[in-house]
């Protein structure tokens, strides 16, 4: 029998992907799940009951955590990056790290095919798609789904009558957990004009009183939260995220323009990740240069949008990574935050390096690097070329 390598989540879709591949293609189906943070210790297990239950030929949980924050969202601190300066790329960086985690499986294996269950109207079967072809060329790519252009109720019609036994009721809103953030998609993001209430967020609001935060960042990365410090970055980001998520912080939604030319619409829900990043940045603007910020910028911005768009092999990413990286050298310090319910303030930064230094000069107050006279000729020659050309211009207008 050929080998198939079967990206699972257990859903509708996956599910329906074992029995087609397995009972009406003849396949040999070889699941995995990719871990990047969405998924607790009892789901997983529960997961590969049911992929047995299903019928696989064997079943993988890849524990792909601290590996999606070394390869992926370092990178996204480092550059500060969110999308359309809203979303942090919660559901588009995790698609990445699993797609390559299922590629590296299949080749292990000596599989003849690789399958996931995307439909045809969204991001990700290009994202996996993409992945595929450039790790594990010649081998085929099998996607039912969007193959077949199959309903949600011919799913589940095809799936009783094999008399699979789960859950079909379809819920209400759906969501996509991750480490860096959690997506919400629903009927209010299918419109323009609606916003998604409060019980379509996984998260529910249970803190009221003000609360102060300090965050630690050892070479821009984030190693402790007030007095906790932590073995990895990935422990600070789920304890912030366990203080920060009951405020009810970083919830929005994302208006982006897909990959396949469409727009699209999606809620989420990511408080550690937005106040890691607002703090992050905070403090770059004290320790870096203003031209270090200001490539930062342009960089970071190009990087988010090539990774949202599956390009994370595309060697430039490497180039982009190892700029980044290399700006962190001094972004170390603690970073003071208070949140509040549904939003949070960055009160300030305290660093070794911090170049607003009282011992050069207090900013609108006095200098001391400096003199009046320093400060008159600067200003005549920084602004010598624009007086050439208005003196220019005066002259042509003179002659006409």
């Amino acid at each position: 029998m050929k080998k198939v390598v079967l990206g699972f989540s257990g859903g509708l879709d996956t599910s329906f992907c074992v029995k087609y591949l397995s009972e009406d293609k003849g396949y040999e189906v070889h699941s995995v799940i990719v871990d990047t943070g969405g998924f607790s210790a009892e789901e997983l297990q529960e997961i590969e009951k049911r992929a047995y239950a299903l019928g696989v030929k064997s079943h993988k949980t890849v524990d792909a955590l601290r590996s999606y924050y070394d390869s992926v969202i370092r990178y996204l601190i480092f550059g500060n990056v969110l999308k359309n300066n809203t979303y942090p790329l919660s559901v588009s960086a995790e698609r990445m790290s699993q797609a390559m985690a299922i590629a590296r499986y299949a080749k292990e294996l000596g599989a003849d095919a690789v399958a996931h269950g995307s439909t045809g109207a969204g991001n990700d079967q290009v994202r996996f798609d993409m992945i595929f072809n450039i790790m594990i060329p010649g081998v085929e790519i099998i996607t039912p789904i969007r193959d077949l252009k199959l309903s949600r109720e011919e799913e589940i019609a095809y799936l009783k009558s094999k008399q699979v036994e789960m859950n079909f009721d379809k819920a209400l809103y759906s969501v996509n957990k991750g480490i860096w953030g959690t997506s919400v998609g629903g009927k209010e993001t299918l419109t323009s004009d609606k916003f998604l209430p409060e019980e379509a967020f996984p998260t529910q609001t249970a803190k009221t009183a003000p609360e102060e935060v300090t965050l630690h960042f050892r070479k821009g990365e984030l190693s402790g939260i007030n007095e906790k410090t932590f073995e990895h970055p990935v422990e600070a980001i789920q304890y912030l995220q366990s203080i920060a998520a009951p405020f009810g912080i970083g919830r929005d939604i994302h208006v982006g323009d897909t990959i396949i030319g469409i727009k699209g619409r999606v809620g989420f829900e990511a408080a550690a990740p937005l106040v890691i990043i607002k703090a992050h940045h905070a403090l770059e603007k004290h320790v870096l240069t203003k031209w270090q910020l200001m490539w930062k910028d342009q960089l970071a911005q190009f990087y988010g949008n090539w990774l949202h768009e599956g390009q994370i092999l595309d060697p430039v990413m490497r180039d982009i990574e190892a700029f980044l990286e290399n700006t962190q050298q001094q972004v170390s310090g603690e970073v003071s935050v208070t949140l509040f319910p549904y939003r949070f303030q960055v009160n300030g930064i305290r660093s070794p390096y911090d170049l607003m230094n009282s011992e050069f000069g207090k900013y609108g107050e006095m200098n001391n690097g400096w003199t009046g006279e320093d400060v008159r000729g600067f200003s005549k020659i920084f602004g010598n070329q624009v007086m050439i050309w208005h003196r220019v211009q005066e002259k042509v207008k003179g002659e006409g």
